[in-house]
């Protein structure tokens, strides 16, 4: 089957406007016959492709796999694939060999940087699999959830995937950003490095707290009041040093925006910050990332019109465990123009292709904005960004992993490659911290959140 060529729902109209909610979301009788079967419990193909180059979903691990020494929470990630070595590299020479599984970002990094910038393709693995609990509340949701407000808001069953038959572009939207299976909570000291064309960096480091408390394990509740906390402390650099943001998510954008809260260390006051999000540059990167751009995309749906394009094989970032391994410096990791494609690792996935056009009358640096979803996980793992020209502007991955601890995957390292500038911003690194990531620790309250948590932390 080709299914760069095989569009999703065929003859459905894909559109913001939310027509007839609860009809488009809810699964057909076949599509609920399949979970399980046919399909994983949450939604992906079981099969590979006919070429044999995708395997058979096996989802044969749960947590720690038995030949895996991992410690627990807080050290670096172990790679569940030692011994895989790469199949083959893709590099500027022979890219137009594998045109077609390539993002448009893709091809534009082995254009910008032919002499450098390589792929190495390593086996796929499928072999991860979610909680029960997660698959119980992905059938639940899979015929009850619908979006509200415009698709500013969703009405379902928190701790397990949203739309696993999305229909609609909001519907893959809401599914890959807001209510993927995460950590519940995650704690974390990371290096944001933004590397500049001639080599130079420019260091940030922040201490993080997040915590989405519908996502306790085995939790099941309605999708009603905050959806989730954030605190960032910068670290550096150090004319940032102490600055404390700060905020809280809701369900509902259009009826509960997002609140937010920043401490400002030189009058030691903390003053809201009113419409947080979207295209204000997010502290400490320069101006490199937009707020909304953090882990692809998240926040607020309303300035873009969302359509799924349809499914296709790509090369993308997966089980990335080395890349974030204390044995890696940043000098080894952080050349020019890119990272060390030494340590990348890229596999043949299926994704979902997620498009958003800036709607009239509204405005954002990016008038045009493609996602790539994978199917197995929910996760959005690359996105490209275009200028209001048209013009390919900006290209970005994120690094997932499994973490064994969470029995999910876990955000590690994004790269977000400036097209124009000839730089790129390594967002969330950890190879040279002490710690790593510390997730489900579960001593996070939401009195760690919000503007006296960051009074309390500024003092």
């Amino acid at each position: 089957m080709n299914l760069k060529k095989n569009l999703i729902a065929a003859g459905i109209a894909l559109h913001t406007s939310l027509i007839s909610a609860a009809v488009l979301a809810a699964a057909t009788a076949e599509e609920m016959e399949s979970l399980g079967t046919t399909r994983t419990c949450v939604g992906a193909i079981k099969a590979g492709n006919a070429e044999g180059t995708i395997p058979e979903w096996s989802g044969k691990w749960l947590g720690v796999p038995e030949h895996v020494n991992f410690e627990g929470t807080g050290n670096h990630p172990v790679d569940a694939y030692p011994d895989d070595k790469p199949l083959f590299v893709i590099t500027a020479q022979n890219m137009a060999e594998h045109a077609d599984k390539l993002s448009a970002g893709q091809k534009a990094l082995f254009e910008k940087y032919p002499d450098t910038f390589q792929m190495p393709i390593y086996p796929s693995r499928r072999d991860f699999r979610f909680p029960d609990s997660v698959c119980e509340v992905t059938r639940m949701n899979a015929q009850g959830a619908k979006l509200v407000s415009d698709g500013e808001g969703v009405e379902a069953t928190t701790g397990g995937i949203l739309f696993p038959f999305p229909k609609t572009g909001l519907e893959l939207m809401w599914t890959s950003s807001f209510f993927t299976y995460r950590p519940w909570t995650e704690e974390l000291i990371s290096d944001n490095a933004y590397v500049l064309e001639d080599g130079k960096i420019n260091w940030g480091r922040v201490k993080s707290r997040n915590l989405a408390p519908h996502l306790k394990p085995g939790k099941q509740g309605q999708a009603e009041a905050q959806s989730s906390f954030y605190l960032n402390e910068t670290l550096l650099p150090e004319r940032d040093r102490g600055e404390i943001n700060t905020g809280i998510e809701f369900w509902n954008h259009a009826t509960d925006p997002r609140q937010s809260w920043r401490y400002d260390p030189g009058t030691r006051r903390v003053r809201q910050s009113p419409e947080y999000g979207f295209d204000m540059s997010f502290p400490g990167t320069g101006g490199s990332i937009t707020v909304d751009e953090v882990r692809i995309f998240n926040g607020s749906p309303q300035r873009y019109n969302w359509e799924i394009v349809g499914q296709q094989e790509m090369y993308i970032p997966y089980n990335t465990y080395r890349l974030h391994s204390a044995d890696i410096s940043y000098d080894e990791l952080l050349t020019p123009g890119h990272a060390n494609p030494e340590f990348m690792r890229y596999e043949l996935h299926r994704v979902w292709v997620l498009e958003a056009t800036l709607k009239d009358g509204y405005r954002h640096i990016y008038g045009k904005r493609r996602m790539y979803v994978d199917e197995d996980n929910w996760f959005m793992v690359m996105g490209d960004n275009y200028d209001a020209r048209g013009n390919l502007w900006r290209t970005s991955m994120v690094n997932y992993f499994y973490a064994y601890e969470a029995q999910t995957w876990q955000a590690g390292a994004g790269f977000y490659h400036d097209l124009q500038a000839s730089s790129y911003q390594a967002f969330n690194l950890v190879n040279e911290q002490p710690k790593a990531y510390t997730l489900n620790k579960g001593d996070l309250t939401s009195r760690d959140f919000g503007p006296q948590a960051a009074r309390r932390a500024g003092l």
